[in-house]
Order: structure tokens, then sequence, then C-alpha cells
């Protein structure tokens, strides 16, 4: 399937194919944003960054500025007056695949555009239950599982985004500690572009739910970024023996307590919790989620993005 492929209902492109895009995009990168905005584990260079998502901004410029559009002249035709409410990116994707580095480089790059200065970024590790939640629920082994999340809390922060609401508060994960940091929240303030990013946000609704509503009825567009299993779980790995050099020696730190573990007994460990944790999140939950996106980035083998694939307008 290529980009003049009229039997599908999506668009593929492939590197070079969507990398051409760039040459009619502005706002270029610099290395120092390439380093500051790189994930723990999630190598991507000046090249790279510049070849996939600058134009995959553009796209999603062009996108949110026909919103605001169809916003205006709706508001016209009923004769209200109501300010527009923010435009939502939902980032899917398995745990080391890379998209929180895709989303603070759409967060950069987007945040430069003159019609969406105010950009915000939210992971919806902020609505995972507490670890002495988790606990009470016998969920320990289950973080990251769409049950493990407050959903409630998270629908209602998404509704009251949509709503226009001017402040929104959203609690904060910290990565060192392994949990949720009690008493403190982001204040989201009705940016112009929110994006959220997370493992299970292109989840359908429950059926057996009261009220059937999912993550994803409030975005305007939503991504998924993909790649083989076998090279996910090498990134896996990867980011905990880099984490183990970085992290594992401050006392604070959730990892603290394996810092003195032998690298095979790690790497052996680290197994363990990916055969057992994360491979069945991501073939149970997170992967056939993919069919319901409207863009996919398809990686390689060494994080470089081989395909793009769009759904049809």
């Amino acid at each position: 399937m290529n980009a003049s492929d009229t039997h599908s209902h999506v668009l593929s492109f492939s590197h070079a194919q969507w990398s051409a895009l760039a040459k009619q995009t502005p706002l270029p990168l610099s290395h120092h944003d390439i380093r500051r905005l790189s994930a723990l584990g999630d190598p991507i260079d000046l090249s790279e960054a510049d070849a996939i998502y600058r134009p995959l901004t553009a796209l999603l410029e062009m996108y949110s500025a026909e919103v605001g559009r169809l916003h205006q002249a709706t508001s016209e035709f009923l004769g209200i007056r109501e300010k527009r409410t923010p435009f939502v990116i939902g980032i899917a994707g398995s745990v080391a695949v890379g998209k929180s580095t895709t989303a603070r480089l759409l967060r950069e790059l987007l945040s430069r555009w003159p019609a969406t200065p105010r950009v915000a970024l939210v992971t919806t590790d902020g609505f995972l239950y507490p670890n002495r939640e988790l606990a009470r629920r016998g969920l320990e082994l289950r973080k990251g599982f769409p049950e493990s999340y407050d959903r409630v809390a998270l629908l209602r922060f998404l509704q009251d985004v949509k709503s226009g609401v001017e402040h929104v508060s959203v609690p904060v994960y910290d990565h060192l500690t392994y949990d949720i940091v009690e008493g403190t929240y982001l204040d989201v303030h009705h940016p112009d572009i929110l994006i959220i990013e997370g493992l299970n946000v292109l989840q359908p609704p429950r059926i057996s739910s009261k009220e059937a509503i999912a993550v994803s009825d409030f975005f305007d567009i939503s991504i998924y970024v993909d790649a083989d299993e076998e090279d996910i779980r090498r990134w896996y790995v990867e980011r905990i023996l880099h984490l183990r050099e970085v992290a594992f020696n401050q006392p604070e730190s959730y990892f603290h307590q394996f810092s003195h573990m032998p690298e095979a007994e790690m790497i052996e460990r680290t197994l363990g919790i990916w055969d057992t944790i994360n491979r069945p999140n991501l073939l149970e939950n997170i992967e056939p989620t993919k069919l319901r996106a409207d863009i996919v980035i398809r990686k390689g083998h060494d994080h470089v993005v081989e395909e793009v694939l769009l759904r049809k307008l």
C-alpha cells in the first residue's frame, strides 16, 4: 500500500515520501531542542525529528485550524457566542515505544505556530490509582492495565476541558517514586491544544458501564505509535538498564532497592516483568486499539519511523 492507493481507508507514506513534506514546513528544531525533549531511552536525532515531526505538526495545525473555522461558522449559524474549546490530540502506544518523545516533540513544535502558542501536555499516568489503592484492589501487578486508572476522574477532566472550564487540575505522577504525588496538581489553563498521552487512551467505551463513553470520544484526532513487539521488548530492557545507571542510586527512587542487583539478574527480572505485565497489556488492551487511530506512526528496529498511515477524510 502507498500514498496513491485508492482501495484502502488509509493513506500510507514511506519515510522518504513523508520526509519530503518537511520542505514545505517551517519552524525547524535545533540539536539543543532534541537533547532537551528526548525521553529516557527513546533516541531520536535532528534529521529524524525534522523528517517526521515537522510535517506531522503542520498537518495537525491544519486540522486544528479547520476545527476553528467550523466552530466560528457554527456559532454564527446558531447565533451564539461561545469560546472555542481546546483542540485535543490523543497519543497511544506501548510502554517503551517512544510515545512520550512523540508527545514532547509535538508540544514543542505546535507551540511555535502563531495560532496555537499555548499547548499543554498531560499524561494519563497522573490518573493511575495511588500504589496503596492499587494494593487495596489487588492490582499491584496490573499497573498500566485499564482497570488501574481512575477512569471517572480522567473522563471528568476531559469533560471539563471540552466544556471550556478555564482551570482544570490534574494529579501528578512521579516516575522516580513510581507513585502519585499526594496533594500536587498540574493546572491546565484553557490551552489552544491539549495533548493526552497514555497507554490505553484509545480504549473503546465499556459496554457494561452506565455511561458508555470513552476517553477517545473527547479527541479531535488520535495518534498510535507502533513497532514490532520484539523491538519494543528490547527497548524496554535498554530503558531499564539506562535507568539503572541514572536513577537507581537515588535513595528516594522506587528502583533504589534494585541498585545492587547484578546486571544479568536485572535483565532477567525486567524480562519477567515484560512477559507477565507489559506484554499481556500490549496484546490484550493496547495493540487492538491501533485500528481506532487517525494516524499511525510505524517505527523500525532502530526507532526510525518507517511508515506513516493516515485515515482518509
